[in-house]
């Protein structure tokens, strides 16, 4: 498969650019590659596809702090039943490109391009909603990614009329109030003259036909209350709160229109022993105050299981120790991040008779009579450890 085109080159954009550039710039891409201007050349429709697929991404802030931070991989999530749109949006059909047409041209596209605007032919095109669920996941799926089975209650296309809501797949009959255009001409006299709008035709909703006899499974609207069983492929790295989309996975729309979408949002299941901070794990580690003293191996967690660490001899509290790689890895496949091991000394609260006398002739030896100083380890050095 050909790797993706960076958005801002596809548009031909800095990345600094604000939102009037690039929607200029992907009017301009739009009218250059339409399919009614170049018909039969794959190659421009290919790049009419682009062009929308970018300018959905760079257009939606939220979308585009993704893109900027996690490039094509913080907007695909992979394979999945219907095929991901991407953490947020991108998988596109041409209706949903034509859809976006009534943003950027201002309405209705004239000059033998045909009708646009979130319509088929000057006609409305139905669109089901989308579907929101959330989706938890263990540290070990965050790491190694995941491909997951959800059991959707949604509307469905109904099975009897095929989802065009016409009983047998008996015909429609053109609207008659708009004349199959879907849309009505309104002329009034104002102070500044005569004025002309466009609207929705109020008889048939703007779909320019008219259903003679309605299926009675659906009471004509082409939709069912059903289930279906979606697979969907969750990458590595991704994090609490993030979505992810699968195009055309929501609710069937009315009359055969383009189905909405499924969004996933992730959340991340509590492990008791690893905290996640960004990319790294933090593990909290309590050792005895002979191994402290006298230094010893010790079992930590790991996302793939137990891992042996040496403890130094005179090691002290607060002292961090780092398995480098052992992390999670980042959602746009560059790097992983380490486990931190925060090391914290267990002192006992009461003593019997006999640990107590050991601990009073302890405290007379020479490395117990004065708490030893350790240069350059205050509070301070011991967070910049924590960076390096």
């Amino acid at each position: 498969m050909a790797e993706k085109r960076d958005y801002y080159e596809v548009l031909g954009v800095e990345k600094n650019a604000n939102a009037d550039e690039i929607k200029k710039a992907y009017r301009k891409a739009a009218i250059k590659y339409h399919p009614d201007k170049n018909p039969g050349d794959k190659e421009a429709e290919e790049k009419f596809k682009e062009a929308a697929e970018a300018y959905d991404v760079l257009s939606n802030p939220d979308k585009r702090a993704r893109y900027d931070q996690f490039g094509h991989a913080g907007m695909n999530g992979g394979a999945a039943g219907g095929g991901f749109g991407g953490f947020s949006g991108g998988g596109f059909s041409m209706e949903d490109i034509f859809s976006q047409f009534g943003d950027i041209f201002g309405g209705h596209f004239g000059g033998g391009f045909g009708g646009f605007g979130g319509c088929r032919g000057g006609q409305r095109v139905n669109r089901g909603s989308d579907i929101r669920v959330k989706i938890k996941l263990s540290l070990a799926e965050i790491a190694n990614g995941v491909t997951k089975k959800l059991k959707v209650n949604k509307y469905i296309a109904c099975q009897s009329c095929g989802g065009s809501g016409a009983k047998g797949g008996s015909s429609h009959t053109t609207c008659t109030n708009c004349n199959g255009s879907g849309v009505v001409i309104q002329v009034q006299n104002t102070f500044f003259g005569r004025m002309q709008t466009q609207g929705v035709c109020p008889v048939c909703g703007g779909e320019g036909k008219i259903i003679k006899d309605k299926c009675p499974d659906c009471n004509g609207e082409g939709f069912v209350k059903g289930s279906e069983v979606i697979e969907v492929s969750i990458p590595a790295g991704v994090g609490e709160g993030m979505s992810l989309t699968v195009s055309g996975k929501g609710n069937a729309a009315r009359h055969g229109g383009v189905n909405g979408d499924l969004i996933v949002v992730i959340e991340e299941e509590h492990n008791p022993q690893l905290m996640r901070d960004g990319n790294d794990l933090i593990h909290n580690l309590n050792i005895t105050l002979p191994t402290a003293l006298l230094g010893g191996e010790v079992e930590v967690p790991t996302i793939e299981g137990k891992a042996k660490i040496n403890i130094a001899a005179g090691t002290h509290s607060g002292k961090i120790l780092r398995l480098r790689g052992k992390g999670l890895p980042s959602v746009n496949g560059y790097g992983r991040g380490d486990i931190l091991i925060v090391v914290d000394i267990t002192i006992p609260t009461s003593l019997n008779a006999e640990e107590k006398a050991l601990i009073e002739q302890l405290a007379e030896k020479p490395h117990f009579r004065k708490a030893e100083r350790v240069e350059n380890q205050n509070i301070f050095e011991r967070m910049k450890s924590f960076f390096r």
